[in-house]
């Protein structure tokens, strides 16, 4: 019999990055559905887990804190954000409660992922197994998002530097990567600059 993921798995959302190629715009308050990018990425969050949920944030001040205004969320300032996504990971896995027995990372930046795709990939974690990592993938199978960490690895990604993505601890784990096919490209589509931004309106209403 399997250990699937408790229900109160952490989740954290990374949400530091400096939006840089949006000319002077922030991807993460873009709407979609009808609210704020990061509002709607930290709503699925909440929804699928009945543990905490930590939001990895540029320092203070900064326009993503209000959008967060009264959901359940623990704000995380990362002092280091500038440095790069692995300061958000490093961050935000040190402020993990100590029992977690895994956690999953999901990026701010993803409009298409559903609740259902946080769900499936949450469902595939067994923590009997010799699994370290749970992975959302794109339908033809090449590696994506969210991704679910084993505590066993949490060490390791307290020590990341650079902006990389938390890429070497992945790599180190080698066969035991497990790659969960989510519906379509969803699992690596993000949106980095306007035009990207309006192309993918276009197509949502053409």
């Amino acid at each position: 019999m399997t250990a699937p993921a408790p229900p109160d798995l952490p989740v954290i959302v990374l949400a530091a990055g400096q939006s840089k190629r949006m000319r002077g715009a922030d991807k993460l308050l873009e709407l979609v559905d009808g609210m704020p990018l990061l509002r709607r990425q930290a709503n699925m969050a909440c929804d699928v887990t009945q543990g905490p949920v930590l939001v990895a944030l540029p320092p203070r001040p900064h326009p993503r804190y209000q959008c967060l205004d009264a959901l359940g969320v623990n704000r995380i300032p990362v002092e280091e954000a500038a440095e790069g996504m692995n300061a958000s990971i490093r961050t935000a896995i040190a402020a993990l409660p100590d029992n977690a027995p895994a956690a999953m990372l999901l990026l701010g930046d993803l409009p298409e992922l559903t609740e259902d795709d946080l769900r499936q990939v949450m469902a595939a974690v067994d923590l009997d197994s010799d699994v370290l990592i749970w992975r959302g993938a794109t339908q033809a199978g090449k590696a994506g998002h969210p991704i679910v960490f084993s505590a066993r690895l949490f060490d390791a990604l307290k020590t990341i530097s650079g902006d990389s993505g938390g890429r070497s601890v992945v790599k180190a784990a080698g066969n035991n990567v497990r790659l969960v096919p989510l519906t379509g490209h969803r699992a690596r589509m993000d949106l980095d600059t306007p035009e990207e931004w309006a192309a993918w309106r276009a197509r949502q209403t053409g």
